[in-house]
């Protein structure tokens, strides 16, 4: 699976039900919504939670469990429900299977049949529209050196994909010392990652996003702690299971590492559907950006998901030509952000997104178009680039959110 489930489960047996947390909070592709142990309550429990996945012990009361999930089928078509049992008798298999269970498996469970159940519910889910993990985009956004506008284009980006109303979007800042998210965007959050990740296992995502700052654009912040102190709080496993549980609440997902690439920069790298490397035309960069793409191919999947982004395109004076940069990189140029000093000074300075602050800017213009471009999966020949650009930006006209009105045309290579 490459997103996570969101399940729900019912067992009136307290030593087995705490025995099936224990198995399903180990596993990074699901997230545990609610637990319940009575029968006659849990209709009401996945109606308030709308889980992709229901787990039913039966052992308890084999009719009552059958009676069970013959309603939620009922009362609950898009859940999926799993039915478990200590027993393997061929007649209840049958009763239960054709009461509406897509999948029975018997108890102890091991972890690969578990995974294989879930897997097979998923992508029988996709097929039929009914059910099925939940896709969530999650970019990282990287950096070739320090300064080079990762994280404004990270704040920036969020605040555009957060326009559509069908997106929702969260931001997480991983450079724990020094990440200045929250400048961007004026706040002061009340809770950082190290207060999520201190306390994942108790989160639901009622909590989750209450523990989230909300940007009046529609953008979820997760910052950097305040104490350098804190940073040594948050682990990778910490961080893995942030990320899920954030990948089954949001259908974008943007992380702004640091530019030290630890090993949870890696960790961010490795979650990421895509990757944003974020470099000037001026040799230290695009040195650097060799050393990472080197690096990169030693690792699985990280190059072919990365795409190089060059901000600050035409500085009057040093600037490295597209041709050279493209010759040094040995690659190709994704995306160009142009130069525009004011414009984002101002931004900085008064914690406002770009669409807010300069929304006819060319530079917001170009960031809106990389948000449509990501909405197409990144593929897109010049013709299509247009027209997404062109689309998305109606959009955002036609829902008072932008104040846009002319497409920008896009050089990709």
């Amino acid at each position: 699976m490459s997103n996570v489930l969101r399940l729900s489960i019912v067992d009136p047996n307290d030593n087995s039900r705490e025995e099936l947390k224990s198995l399903l909070l180990g596993l990074d592709v699901i997230w545990l919504e609610a637990e319940c142990s009575r029968y006659e309550f849990f209709p009401d429990v996945v109606s308030q939670t709308e889980p992709d996945v229901s787990i039913i012990a039966i052992d308890e009361d084999p009719v009552k469990a059958t009676q069970l999930i013959e309603q939620l089928v009922r009362t609950a078509p898009k859940c999926s429900n799993l039915a478990i049992s200590r027993s393997n008798d061929g007649e209840q298999i049958l009763s239960v299977i054709r009461a509406g269970a897509k999948e029975y498996l018997t108890l102890p469970l091991r972890v690969d049949e578990l995974v294989a159940a879930l897997d097979r519910i998923s992508r029988a889910g996709s097929k039929d529209g009914k059910s099925g993990s939940r896709s969530c985009k999650v970019i990282a956004v990287a950096g070739s050196s320090g300064g080079v506008g990762s994280t404004s284009l990270a704040v920036n980006l969020g605040c555009a994909l957060a326009a559509d109303d069908s997106n929702t979007v969260a931001l997480i800042d991983l450079d724990l010392s020094l990440g200045d998210a929250d400048v961007f965007l004026d706040t002061i959050p009340d809770y950082t990652l190290a207060d999520v990740s201190q306390n994942i296992s108790r989160l639901d995502f009622t909590l989750l996003k209450r523990s989230l700052t909300k940007h009046s654009s529609g953008l979820y912040l997760l910052p950097r702690p305040v104490q350098l102190q804190e940073t040594e709080l948050i682990t990778p496993d910490d961080l893995t299971r942030v990320v899920g549980l954030l990948k089954a609440t949001f259908s974008h997902l943007i992380i702004d590492i640091s530019k030290s690439y630890s090993e949870l920069d890696m960790v961010a790298l490795h979650e990421a559907e895509h990757i944003l490397l974020v470099t000037q035309l001026d040799l230290p960069c695009l040195r650097n950006v060799v050393r990472l793409m080197m690096s990169f191919a030693e690792v699985q999947d990280l190059k072919e998901k990365t795409r190089i982004i060059v901000n600050r395109v035409g500085i009057n004076s040093g600037q490295i030509s597209l041709k050279k940069a493209k010759d040094t990189i040995g690659g190709e140029i994704f995306w160009q952000i142009p130069n525009d000093y004011r414009v984002m000074v101002e931004v900085r300075n008064n914690g406002v997104p770009l669409m807010e602050q300069a929304p006819r800017s060319e530079i917001t213009q170009r960031i809106m178009g990389l948000a449509a471009a990501i909405g197409g999966d990144l593929v897109l020949s010049e013709d299509d680039e247009k027209a997404g650009i062109g689309r998305w930006l109606s959009f955002l006209s036609s829902n008072k959110k932008g104040a846009a009105s002319a497409s920008a045309t896009e050089e990709t290579a």
